[in-house]
């Protein structure tokens, strides 16, 4: 009996390529997701530091009935503080005559499986602004 040897290795190439497509495919889902949690975890710590900002109010100009603002400098530092304690940096403005406060945080995010080939790390930004209400 004779064997056809021709066709010999020949499903290593289509093995090969199946293999990659899929490992990419794991790679695009896992990181693509992970780079989402990323943002909507940025964009979380930008709201809870705005608000916590947004608390500190200017005591002087509210208790005489000048004004209802923030305290530039205390929300800031509230803001800030909020910042260091999530583990992130970012920056803090309030702009507005102290009737806002916008935060913007960046947060790395080094892919799992892109990582292997070459791609990444990215950051992630989030911004977020608390608006003084009074009433």
């Amino acid at each position: 009996m004779r064997r056809c040897r021709g066709d010999r290795g020949g499903i290593t190439p289509m093995v090969a390529t199946f293999v990659l497509v899929i490992f990419m495919a794991l790679g695009i889902s896992v990181d693509g997701s992970g780079m989402l949690r990323a943002r909507h975890r940025a964009d979380d710590i930008a709201a809870e530091a705005a608000r916590a900002g947004g608390q500190a109010l200017d005591l002087p100009k509210a208790i005489t009935g000048q004004a209802d603002v923030i305290d530039p400098a205390a929300a800031r530092a509230a803001a800030l503080a909020y910042l260091a304690n999530a583990g992130v940096h970012g920056t803090v403005t309030v702009p507005n005559g102290g009737l806002t406060i916008t935060v913007t945080v960046t947060i790395p995010y080094e892919p799992i499986f892109l990582g292997l080939i070459g791609l990444g790390p990215w950051n992630e930004e989030g911004t977020a602004t608390a608006t003084l209400l009074t009433g």
